[in-house]
């Protein structure tokens, strides 16, 4: 199913790496799956497996170990506060505790509207400006700093305004 979805993707990925070094191209077939599904699933992996030559429990290792790739359904954003020692001395276990009870979730809990997923990540590698998160979507990565739960909160909103209006967009375009 991947090999007939993403065909030109997986090829252009695939022409920039060795054949003998095919395995290299994990980490971006793992986004590509990340990006249409917001998660890896175990038959993603497979597929990713087999295209590259390797074995599931390495594809699965890779995701296991990165904080940016998921094997689990989450919130469509992923907020991710990070709680290293540098930013917890600054207070961002404290934001998280109270984001997660502003949103009514714990921490790696997602929203009852399906949206918002709060996770704790180590080192996002601005320490100075903490409490800081990241947010993770389909669309990519982006950073916030020096936060406040308020400001925090006025985020969520404008991404809960935006998914929406995009959600009401995509209902219309059905019909048409």
């Amino acid at each position: 199913m991947l090999a007939e979805k993403y065909t030109t993707e997986i090829q252009t990925i695939l022409a920039k790496y060795p054949p003998e070094e095919r395995r290299a191209a994990v980490m971006p077939l793992l986004y590509l799956v990340q990006r249409d599904q917001l998660y890896v699933d175990r038959h993603s992996m497979s597929e990713i497996a087999e295209i590259l030559g390797i074995s599931t429990t390495e594809v699965a290792s890779v995701v296991g170990f990165y904080s940016l790739y998921y094997d689990q359904p989450g919130g469509k954003y992923r907020i991710q506060v990070c709680t290293d020692l540098p930013c917890a001395l600054r207070g961002a276990e404290q934001f998280m505790e109270q984001l997660c009870q502003r949103l009514g979730i714990k921490p790696g809990e997602t929203t009852s509207d399906g949206l918002f997923t709060v996770e704790p990540v180590m080192c996002l590698a601005s320490c100075d400006k903490a409490p800081m998160f990241q947010v993770q979507s389909g669309g990519g990565l982006a950073y916030y700093e020096d936060q406040t739960v308020e400001n925090a909160l006025a985020l969520i909103e404008q991404l809960r305004t935006e998914a929406a209006s995009k959600g009401s967009a995509k209902r219309k375009d059905e019909y048409e």
